[in-house]
């Protein structure tokens, strides 16, 4: 098995179960040839950034997993035929990777989840509420800006050496 790591946007239009649909679709494939599903995020709606099929905006997936190369080889080319992809991308991201490398990335996607959301929460308790944010205007005087004035002193002058006229 080889460790990949996949990304695939999903029309922007779809309803919540179309897009559970495709991902779990996804997973079978996956899990069906032995593979592994190590990480799963779900980004929801992000505006792209140029148009594809005439569509601003998609549902970004985004899945690291173990499998063998016909997996991923089954999976674009159902990518390929389904309307409802926009664009995936797929990186292999080793060549070979054993069971307990599986379980190892699983708990620490897991840690690094939980991380995160603990971050988050505590991100949010710490905000303070809504502040005013009128800024004072503050008028800047000249006698707060020093002018600099130059002096002939500062500024060299060019020598221009005179022309010798007794030949």
């Amino acid at each position: 098995m080889r460790r990949y790591e996949q990304i695939y946007i999903l029309r922007p239009s779809l309803s919540e179960d179309e897009i559970t649909r495709v991902v779990e679709n996804t997973n079978k494939l996956i899990l069906d040839d032995e593979g592994a599903i190590i990480y799963l995020d779900k980004w929801g709606m992000r505006k792209l950034a140029y148009p594809i099929k005439k569509e601003l905006q998609g549902y970004y997936v985004l899945c690291d997993f173990a499998a063998s190369p016909d997996v991923v080889s089954e999976i674009e080319r159902k990518f390929r035929i389904d309307d409802t992809v926009l664009k995936y991308l797929t990186v292999k991201l080793s060549d070979a990777i054993s069971a307990e490398e599986i379980s190892a990335a699983q708990t620490e996607a897991a840690a690094q989840a939980v991380a995160l959301e603990t971050e988050d929460e505590t991100e949010e308790s710490e905000k303070p509420e809504k502040v005013s944010k009128e800024v004072p205007s503050k008028e800047v005087s000249s006698k707060e800006v020093p002018s600099k004035e130059v002096s002939s002193k500062e500024v060299p002058s060019k020598e221009v050496p005179a022309e010798d006229t007794a030949q």
